[in-house]
């Protein structure tokens, strides 16, 4: 009773303990290639201690058959002396024979063993061939038969182990290459045996020779696939190595790491599983330094956005044709607003980024690059521009208020410029076209009156027009000149 009780106790603190061990591992993120590394070596463990225990159980009940066998055979001596020989039967001699044959052949059947000729190697003349039944029964018989026994049970605890520990490397092997389920199940009998003891084998040739040879020859096959699905696999966490270097616009020099990896997979101077380890745990680090560049990354990114607006709006305030009536205009006046306002957030996007990216530096102690140029540098670089523009900009505002400051001066002094006017319509005379304006002295001496003038000069410019000959030069006469 106490050990059915204990078992279940057993199971239990085991199923907890494996929980708890689950639990740690969702706590700390540990990826399933080292949860599952660490349940096969926590397996092979225990197999490997059970092992010792069933070995050492094995061998202490062989030692006891052997113990037995010399305290029969030295009772059988001493009743031969006192001469009690109808003490020891013959029938219990012909029982215990037969059973040591039992088990013989079970293990020979086991072992895929010629039965027939173990037993005539070592007795040639213990069993009359085609009779099956003994000839000797003697005390050196029995020895000799617990010898067999003992040998056969040695060579099955051999094969077992062979066996056992060909199944566990076609079980790495297998999980490590994706074998499919269908070709695993060839050698289906081969795993398992990985969790049996010697007493719990007992299929017919189940360990025998040829089994052997067949797991070793898929173990062998499999290996030499190995090393070509082990470069696979590297390339594939470098792949995923990069990738994440990538998408934070990291640095990776690919070329020579790639090749580096090559070189080490094929000259076999490193463990592949040594290796995946080690690029499992680069690809770890690497997302852990992904995570602490997000925050600067986005700042980075709305900084990089704010500055492609700033050069369309700039780009969008020299189209001199911004507001006619165009197509899709209305649509780029309202990006235009929404540009001008973060384009107006753009210097405290700057101080912003340049503090966080002094602080990750100050923690980290390197710099932090984006597409391998030092983002303070971009940064200190875009602050002169933004300055250089700025100050391009006042001097332009001022230049051009000058200008309209001189124009007025100018107007102030010398009057309004005048306007010319266009003639209503064309005058021909003699097959030439004569256009009349209002002479600028005239215009300006003669007040406007609405309504009377414009008519008045067009019937001065249709008269003038009629009297005035070809290559006449009408020449402007002073005043003073005319009174004279």
């Amino acid at each position: 009773m106490a050990t059915s009780g204990s078992r279940p106790l057993s199971q239990t603190t085991c199923g907890s303990l494996l929980q708890e061990l689950q639990k740690i591992w969702d706590e700390i993120g540990e990826n399933d290639i080292e949860r599952d590394k660490m349940l096969l070596q926590l397996e092979q463990e225990c197999l490997a201690v059970y092992k010792r225990k069933v070995e050492q159980t094995r061998k202490y009940k062989a030692d006891l058959h052997k113990l037995l066998t010399e305290a029969e055979a030295e009772f059988a001596n001493l009743v031969c002396a006192l001469g009690e020989h109808r003490s020891f039967s013959r029938s219990l001699r012909l029982q215990k024979v037969n059973n040591y044959l039992k088990s013989i052949r079970e293990l020979s059947v086991l072992m895929s063993i010629n039965f027939g000729e173990t037993i005539a190697e070592i007795y040639p003349r213990s069993i009359t061939p085609g009779e099956g039944h003994l000839k000797s029964i003697s005390n050196e018989t029995l020895a000799k038969l617990t010898g067999v026994i003992y040998s056969l049970n040695q060579e099955k605890s051999l094969r077992l182990q062979k066996l056992q520990s060909l199944g566990s490397a076609l079980v790495e092997l297998w999980n490590l290459m994706d074998i499919p389920a269908e070709e695993q199940q060839k050698f289906s009998h081969v795993v398992r045996l990985i969790s049996s003891s010697v007493d719990d084998v007992n299929g017919k040739d189940s360990l025998s020779q040829n089994v052997i040879e067949q797991a070793e020859m898929e173990v062998k096959r499999l290996s030499i696939l190995k090393e070509g699905k082990m470069k696979e696999l590297v390339l594939k966490r470098q792949d995923m190595l990069e990738e994440i270097y990538r998408r934070v616009h990291m640095e990776v020099d690919s070329e020579t790491t790639r090749g580096a990896l090559i070189s080490l997979i094929e000259s076999g101077s490193v463990d592949i599983s040594d290796l995946l380890a080690s690029m499992d745990a680069q690809i770890t680090k690497a997302k852990e330094e992904a995570t602490s560049r997000k925050e600067i990354l986005d700042k980075l990114e709305k900084w990089r956005f704010a500055l492609m607006e700033e050069n369309w709006l700039d780009d969008y305030e020299r189209d001199d044709n911004r507001f006619t009536g165009v197509r899709g205009a209305h649509k780029n006046l309202k990006r235009a607003e929404k540009a001008r306002i973060l384009v107006n957030k753009i210097p405290s996007m700057v101080e912003s980024l340049t503090a966080k990216v002094k602080a990750w530096e100050a923690e980290k102690g390197i710099q932090f690059l984006y597409d391998k140029e030092p983002v303070l540098k971009t940064l200190e670089e875009y602050n002169v521009r933004r300055q250089e523009r700025e100050e391009e900009k006042r001097r332009a505002r001022d230049q051009k208020r000058l200008q309209e400051q001189l124009a007025t001066e100018k107007e102030a002094l010398f009057g309004s410029k005048p306007s010319i006017k266009r003639p209503l319509g064309p005058s021909t005379n003699n097959g030439n076209t004569t256009v009349c304006t209002t002479p600028i002295g005239r215009r300006v001496a003669t007040p406007a009156r609405p309504g009377v003038s414009g008519g008045k000069e067009r019937r001065e410019c249709v008269r003038v027009a009629a009297m005035t000959p070809i290559n006449y030069v009408a020449l402007a006469k002073d005043d003073s000149a005319t009174k004279g």
